[in-house]
């Protein structure tokens, strides 16, 4: 899990969204009102958007964001984790615990969690 948590508002355009994304090298956002999750930005909603409007890249991420994302506990066992990933398609999950948000896992993550298990 990753504690180092990229976020936007809401109104933050997909623009703002990519670069700042781009600029810390995830591929997610945590989309958040008054430090409360309220949604999920990621690079395939980036990809969805650019194909569907040439002018996505100013309009808000609240648009074409995932409004209340799934979310997966600390305690989360990682076949879990991995089951809701692959059944929803997701590739990153919010941590959360109540309705504090603590990290984002990723596909990624979980894949060497497995792995390192297995060995």
């Amino acid at each position: 899990m990753s504690t180092n948590l990229v976020t936007v508002e809401p109104t933050a355009t997909v623009a703002e969204a990519a670069t700042v994304m781009g600029g810390h090298h995830v591929g997610s956002a945590v989309v958040c009102v008054g430090g409360a999750l309220t949604g999920i930005f990621t690079e395939r909603d980036i990809l969805k958007a650019l194909s569907q409007d040439f002018d996505a890249p100013g309009q808000p991420v609240s648009h074409w964001m995932t409004t209340n994302p799934t979310t997966v506990g600390p305690g989360t066992e990682v076949d879990e984790a991995l089951g809701l990933m692959l059944g929803g398609g997701y590739r990153h999950l919010p941590v959360t615990e109540g309705d504090k948000l603590l990290g984002m896992v990723s596909i990624r993550d979980l894949s060497r969690a497995a792995t390192e298990r297995t060995e």
